[in-house]
């Protein structure tokens, strides 16, 4: 999984930004996708930087983030399944906030 050179974001962009289009039709996909992100986010930004500056999730964190959470998914052998599992919702929650963060255009 993270064999791809370059960004990290950019592989997990490419794999999971499409189950994205699932949330529309299934409210409670949307609801645990909504949910990781925000734990992406209390992991990313500190509450005292978030009181102090906008809650803006920041390229290079997120991209350690991803480092260090597949580097964790292939420890412990993790394979994509055919739905979702804990996994597949926190890769795709990184997904969403990539999209809303405009993480891939800069």
């Amino acid at each position: 999984m993270n064999d791809s050179p370059g960004c990290p974001l950019i592989g997990v962009a490419a794999t999971y930004m499409p189950r994205l289009s699932e949330m529309t039709s299934e409210p409670g996909l949307a609801a645990a996708v909504d949910q990781h992100a925000a734990a992406v986010c209390d992991a990313l930004i500190p509450a005292q930087r978030g009181r102090d500056q906008d809650r803006t999730v920041r390229r290079e964190e997120l991209a350690d983030y991803v480092l260090g959470f597949t580097d964790w998914l292939t420890g412990v052998d993790w394979t994509e399944p055919v739905g979702h599992d804990f996994a597949t919702l926190r890769l795709t929650a990184v997904c969403w906030l990539i999209r809303e963060h405009d993480l891939l255009d800069v």
